[in-house]
């Protein structure tokens, strides 16, 4: 059984730890945001909430413009500033351009002409 994280809160935890200086761990956060599901599970044997369930919480909340950073090294956090933001989305630009260069790669296709197959606007880019 995956446990999901309620949104709110990984929010409310990372409320506690406002810029990269105060950085969490995904096992930490985990952790924390366990706690507040941990009375609605009735298995005998309750899993913790996954990393995995909390990093697709927070690809979400990111999605709805939520300012949630970090790295391997820095843990999350929230930006305090837009430094902290830029750098946060300049690695997940680094971590989707090197997808991109595999899928170019094993189809044999040069970036820019698979950028074209995927049929993706120039916006959704940025």
């Amino acid at each position: 059984m995956q446990i999901s994280v309620p949104h709110d809160r990984v929010l409310a935890v990372l409320s506690g730890h406002i810029g990269e200086k105060n950085g969490i761990s995904a096992a930490e956060l985990a952790a924390e945001c366990y706690s507040a599901v941990e009375e609605v599970i009735t298995s005998p044997n309750p899993q913790r909430v996954s990393q995995r369930a909390l990093r697709q919480a927070i690809m979400e909340l990111r999605l709805k413009g939520s300012h949630i950073c970090g790295t391997p090294e820095t843990g999350y956090y929230i930006a305090e500033d837009s430094g902290e933001l830029d750098r946060t989305l300049q690695f997940l630009l680094s971590r989707a351009m090197t997808s991109l260069r595999q899928i170019s790669a094993m189809k044999n296709v040069a970036l820019p002409d698979l950028h074209g197959q995927l049929n993706i606007p120039y916006e959704d880019c940025i």
